[in-house]
C-alpha cells in the first residue's frame, strides 16, 4: 500500500483545485511514530526575536557529522521532533553532509527566524553509512528549480490578476488571468496559496482570506507552490516551507559591498541602535562622500546583515566590529536599506536567503585570501618569546569563546586542546597545541593558576591571550582535560 500511495499523481481541476487531501502544510508530523525515525525527517523550526531555535549543534572530532547534542525543552526544536543525536543532512535547500561545521552554522543563522532542517536519527544514520558507505547520498532533495515561489504582485487595471478556488479550510488555489499581474510576477498556473504577506493561510476561512487580500492594498506578496513542487514535497514528506522559496519580482533585495580601505580609512561608522521595528541591530552611518564605502554603494541607515558571508544576527557591537577588523584592508559586507528591511520583516524571511550562493561563496573566499596571514601579523607580540603572539577574543552568541584548555600533569604547561570551527577563537587564529603564556596580562601555567583562570574567564571581554607557537600534542606528557572550565569552551553552539 505504501508503494502504491507513493505513485499517486495529482489531478488538477479548475474548480476543485488539486486532488491531494492528505497533504499537510503544517508541522504536524506524529513525532511519536517510530517509522518517522527510520527515514530522513523534516523539522521546520521558528524562533522569536532574540531567542533561539532551541538546539545545540556539535561536530564530532575528525568527522563531518553535524550532531544535535541537546534540545531545549519547550522550544520549537522540541515541538517539531528534533532529537538528541540527530544528524543534520540539509539546511533548507543546502545539503551539508560534507560541509565544515562553520558552514552549517552559517546556513542556519542566515535563515533568520525560520529554518527547515533535514535530519536522520543517530542509529539509522550509523546503519545507513555501514550498509551504503560514506559516499552514498542520504539526503532527499527537490529537483533542480522545483521550489516554492515568493511573488510580489503590483495591482494594475485588471487587479491582481488571479481568482481563488477553495477546497477544505486552508486549501486555496489560484486561477490566473492571462497576461495579468500575478502571471507577470511569476505565479505558476494552478499554484497552491501558502502565505499572504508572511501570514500562513493554512487555518484561514475563505472570508478571512478575502479580508487579508483586501487589506493588502495595491500590492501583495504571496508564497505559492506550483503542482510539481507540491507533488515532489508530498512524495518526500517535505513541508512546503517558506525558507525553501525563491524570490520572483521582489521589490528589494540585500546588497553585497566590497570595500577596500583607502588612505582615510573605509569612510563609515557602525552603530548599534534600534531599527524601525524596535529591535537592536548594527547600522551604518556617517558615510563620507567620495570615500571607499560611499563609492561601493553604502548608504547611511543601511543595516549590516553579514561580514564575509557570515550572518551577524544576534552578535553584539564589539563582536561585529571585531569581525570587520579581522578582514583587514578589504571587507565584504551584506547590507540592506530600511525599506527592503521592512519588506523582509513583513514576510518573516531573512534577506540572506535571497542572496545567490555564488555571491556568499565569493565573499567567503575573498575574506580567506585577505586574512589568512593577517591575523598572525596583526597580533604579533614583539616583546614576548620568539614566535609568541597576542589574540583578542569576544564571546560568541552561545556565551563561550570557542576553545578548550588542558594542562600537562607533570609540569606548568597550559595549552589549547580544542578549537570550535567558526568560533571566536578560530577566527582569532588559535590552533590546537598553542601554549597559553598570559591571559589578560597575567602569566599562567603554574600549578596554582586554575583558580585565577576561572576568575579571568568571567572577566569583561575582550579576552586577551598571549600564545606560544603550537606544539605537537604527542610531544606533551600525560595531560589533564579541564572539563569543568566550561567558561573557556564552546563545545557546541546554541542555535
Amino acid at each position: 500500500m505504501e508503494a502504491a500511495a507513493g505513485k499517486r499523481k495529482f489531478k488538477f481541476n479548475p474548480k476543485l483545485g488539486i486532488d491531494n487531501p492528505v497533504l499537510s502544510l503544517a508541522e504536524d508530523q506524529d513525532h511519536s511514530d517510530p517509522w518517522n525515525l527510520q527515514r530522513p525527517r523534516f523539522c521546520l523550526l521558528s524562533k522569536e526575536e532574540g531567542k533561539s531555535f532551541g538546539f545545540h549543534l556539535q561536530q564530532q572530532l575528525g568527522k563531518a557529522d553535524h550532531v544535535v547534542c541537546r534540545v531545549e525543552p519547550g522550544t520549537s526544536a522540541q515541538h517539531q521532533g528534533l532529537r538528541e543525536g540527530d544528524r543534520i543532512l540539509a539546511v533548507n535547500l543546502n545539503v551539508v553532509e560534507r560541509e565544515d561545521h562553520a558552514v552549517v552554522v552559517r546556513h542556519i543563522r542566515a535563515s533568520g527566524s525560520r529554518v527547515l532542517l533535514t535530519v536522520l536519527a543517530q542509529h539509522v544514520y550509523d546503519v545507513a553509512r555501514a550498509q551504503q558507505g560514506n559516499d552514498a547520498p542520504l539526503c532527499p532533495t527537490l529537483g533542480l528549480g522545483v521550489r516554492p515561489r515568493l511573488c510580489h504582485i503590483m495591482k494594475d487595471e485588471g487587479g491582481f490578476g488571479f481568482s481563488v478556488t477553495y477546497g477544505a479550510q486552508g486549501s486555496f488555489w489560484l486561477m490566473l488571468s492571462a497576461g495579468g499581474a500575478a502571471e507577470r510576477a511569476g505565479v505558476p498556473p494552478g499554484a497552491r496559496l501558502l502565505e499572504v504577506n508572511g501570514v500562513s493561510v493554512e487555518k484561514f476561512t475563505s472570508n478571512q482570506l478575502s479580508r487579508k487580500l483586501w487589506q493588502s492594498g495595491d500590492q501583495v506578496t504571496l508564497l505559492v507552490a506550483g503542482p510539481e513542487v507540491e507533488e515532489q514535497c508530498h512524495q518526500l514528506g517535505m513541508p512546503l516551507a517558506a525558507p525553501l522559496a525563491e524570490g520572483w519580482t521582489l521589490p528589494a533585495k540585500p546588497r553585497c559591498l566590497h570595500i577596500e580601505k583607502g588612505p582615510k580609512g573605509f569612510g563609515f561608522l557602525l552603530r548599534e541602535e534600534k531599527g524601525p521595528d524596535g529591535h537592536l541591530g548594527q547600522f551604518l552611518s556617517e558615510v563620507d562622500p567620495g570615500l571607499p564605502a560611499d563609492k561601493a554603494g553604502m548608504q547611511a541607515g543601511d543595516r549590516l546583515l553579514a561580514v564575509a558571508g557570515e550572518s551577524v544576527e544576534g552578535l553584539g557591537h564589539e563582536e561585529t566590529v571585531s569581525r570587520i577588523r579581522a578582514q583587514g584592508s578589504c571587507v565584504s559586507l551584506v547590507v540592506i536599506d530600511p525599506e527592503a528591511d521592512s519588506f523582509f520583516s513583513m514576510v518573516r524571511l531573512s534577506p540572506l536567503l535571497f542572496l545567490e550562493n555564488s555571491e556568499i561563496a565569493a565573499m567567503s573566499l575573498e575574506s580567506l585570501a585577505e586574512t589568512q596571514d593577517l591575523l598572525v601579523e596583526d597580533t604579533a607580540e614583539p616583546s614576548g618569546p620568539v614566535g609568541s603572539r597576542q589574540c583578542f577574543l569576544y564571546p560568541g552568541p552561545g556565551g563561550g569563546y570557542g576553545f578548550r584548555l588542558c594542562c600537562v600533569a607533570s609540569g606548568p604547561c597550559l595549552f589549547v586542546s580544542q578549537v570550535t570551527p567558526g568560533g571566536s577563537a578560530a577566527r582569532a587564529g588559535l590552533k590546537i597545541g598553542d601554549e597559553v603564556l598570559e591571559v589578560n596580562g597575567c602569566s599562567v601555567g603554574g600549578h596554582n593558576d586554575l583558580d585565577r583562570l576561572q576568575q579571568l574567564a568571567e572577566a569583561e571581554p575582550p579576552l586577551c591571550l598571549k600564545l606560544a607557537p603550537a606544539r605537537n600534542l604527542q610531544d606533551l606528557e600525560a595531560w589533564i582535560s579541564l572539563e569543568s572550565r566550561e567558561d573557556w569552551a564552546l563545545p557546541s553552539e546554541l542555535l
